[in-house]
């Protein structure tokens, strides 16, 4: 069977599907109903005991002081009676009467006869429930036996996430539509069991076949399933337990159809949960609380799963809002391990996604973004690496020129310069060289920020260039490694192997860091352009190691062999690096 990680692809975020937090004793939280090995339903509810200490059921056990107890009846020599005190022709009796019960009770097949009785009964007790309450209007009472039924019968549906071959059946017989549409039943725990369970049938877990989900969750599109959620969102009250959750498993349920790009964006365009997330974490809370953070989570996938999401949540100031949150974290960072640490990181991830579109740009500068993130280089300590990568893609892309001219205006490049000259990890160190690759693209020439960039590379006697130099001897060292691994590897595969292990060679050389290397080489080579005495700086500090231009230039040469598309993007990059190649002959 294809695995779930093929069958329903994630976007760039978090991997691990998670769970409810239990706030009771989880032997207090009803939870739907599984179907056990042996055929049985495994029951949520409560178990029952009885505590009567002072009652005591049957005779009294002999004291340890009784010698005797009843009649001596000496060795059985004929073996007619057992330990037991039944006798042989009893006990065969009693094993053929055990044989038969659990032969009564052997599991029921659980096939499409058994789902069309399933989705028969259902039916009738949604009809039944709808003619008590109509019937009964004013005197609940007299229809809480079929709400009640109603409610086990909600949960009993559980069962198909382990028959996820019926999905496609289920969505023919009209049960889908009819589960969807119990989200608009004026009992909100009603409507909340149905939520719960259509987080079940689409969450990733479940070991579904792409069409059998499709069919699923089509059905479930088709039967208004998104405008149902969000209502109920509205009327759900988190101060109560159970509306808590019911919110929780109806953000469950957007991740789950998130999976699917055409979905996200239908998501995010069709309906208004792009306002309700960004209202939901800006609520305040005394202390993030697991739908706050969940509701970021989610948010940040939808964002990264469409450009069209993007462009509408910068219309609704969804960048000056994320902006406000992050605030509070300039200098002081949240409890490591807690909700709220990973509910800053989602934040963060939302806003690094947006920053990548035109209007995020300008409205990231207009709220003063650039300046947060320099704060929090300088004064945090856990978000200083997510506020580097955020600047990364701000001043990046052709239309990163405001951002990078803010940037110099707002003293960001003795911040940026200064956490380069100190040790950093291996995604800091690629971000900060993404921030200076676009510094020099993107800045105008002869313009005053671009020469005080082009300055801070010389000053104190090229320390900068030595810095680079340094990382690129490590990364070529690495790259090169991979490589000959490569070539022996590709010495034992024909053509057809080759082609089939091609990106995973691609994945191991950018893993070595082919990425920072060629980063790192696109630098060099335009300072060597614009710098008469970086160039020269350049070329000795190559020579120590044997090398010259021309291995900067093999390596701009390859980022352009890789360039297959023609967008306007693309076309700008490779008109660049050719000109850049002009100056290392």
């Amino acid at each position: 069977m294809t695995s779930i990680d093929d069958l329903f692809k994630k976007p760039a975020l978090p991997s691990n599907k998670r769970k409810l937090d239990a706030s009771r004793d989880p032997n207090e939280i009803y939870k739907s109903a599984k179907l056990a090995s042996n055929g049985h339903v495994k029951s949520g509810g409560r178990s029952v005991s009885i505590q009567d200490e002072d009652i005591e059921a049957g005779p009294s056990a002999p004291s340890d002081d009784d010698q005797e107890y009843g009649p001596d009846l000496g060795d059985d020599e004929e073996g007619r009676f057992f330990e037991s005190g039944v006798s042989r022709q009893e006990n065969e009796i009693l094993d053929f009467m055990t044989g038969q019960e659990e032969a009564e009770i052997a599991p029921e097949k659980i096939d499409a006869t058994w789902l069309r009785k399933l989705a028969l009964n259902f039916e009738r007790k949604i009809t039944k429930n709808a003619e008590m309450r109509a019937k009964f209007e004013g005197n609940p009472p007299k229809f809480m036996a079929s709400e009640a039924d109603l409610d086990a019968d909600i949960k009993a549906l559980s069962i198909l996430t382990e028959h996820s071959e019926l999905y496609e059946e289920f969505a023919k017989l009209g049960c889908v539509g009819s589960l969807v549409s119990l989200l608009a039943h004026e009992n909100t725990d009603i409507a909340i069991d149905a939520i719960e369970i259509v987080s079940e049938l689409t969450d990733e877990d479940v070991e579904a076949e792409q069409e059998q989900w499709d069919a699923i969750v089509d059905a479930m599109i088709e039967a208004d399933l998104l405008d149902l959620l969000i209502s109920n969102f509205s009327r759900f009250d988190e101060e109560n337990e159970s509306d808590r959750s019911g919110v929780y498993h109806g953000l469950s349920v957007l991740e789950n159809l998130a999976s699917r790009a055409s979905i996200a964006e239908k998501i995010g365009q069709d309906t208004t949960v792009l306002k309700w997330l960004l209202e939901r974490i800006s609520k305040k809370e005394s202390q993030v609380g697991q739908n706050k953070q969940y509701a970021a989570e989610v948010l940040a996938i939808l964002l990264q799963s469409s450009t069209t999401n993007r462009r509408k949540f910068c219309n609704l100031d969804g960048v000056d809002l994320l902006l406000q949150i992050l605030a509070a974290y300039r200098k002081r960072d949240p409890v490591k391990g807690t909700e709220e640490e990973e509910f800053v990181e989602n934040v963060f991830d939302c806003l690094t996604c947006l920053v990548d579109e035109p209007e995020g740009k300008s409205k990231f500068i207009e709220a003063e973004g650039v300046e947060l993130g320099l704060i929090m280089i300088k004064e945090g300590n856990k978000s200083r690496s997510r506020a580097i990568r955020l600047i990364d893609h701000a001043v990046g892309g052709q239309l990163g020129a405001s951002v990078c001219e803010q940037l110099v205006e707002a003293a960001g490049l003795k911040v940026v310069f200064g956490m380069f000259m100190k040790k950093q990890d291996g995604q800091t160190t690629e971000h900060l060289l993404g921030i200076f690759s676009s510094l020099l693209r993107s800045l105008p020439a002869n313009s005053a920020g671009r020469i005080r960039t082009l300055a801070k590379f010389v000053e104190k006697d090229y320390s900068k260039l030595e810095k680079l130099l340094k990382l690129r001897r490590d990364y070529a060292a690495r790259v090169s490694a991979v490589n000959e691994e490569i070539r022996k590897e590709q010495q034992r595969l024909d053509a057809e192997e080759r082609e089939e292990m091609a990106d995973e060679w691609d994945s191991r050389r950018l893993d070595a860091g082919l990425f920072c290397l060629q980063t790192i080489d696109v630098i060099l080579a335009w300072l060597i352009a614009e710098d008469d005495g970086a160039s020269m700086r350049i070329q000795s500090l190559l020579a120590d190691r044997d090398e010259s231009f021309a291995d900067v230039k093999a390596t701009i040469q390859e980022q352009l062999d890789a360039i297959v598309g023609n967008s306007e993007e693309e076309t700008m990059t490779k008109d660049m690096l050719n000109a850049l190649m002009q100056f290392l002959a």
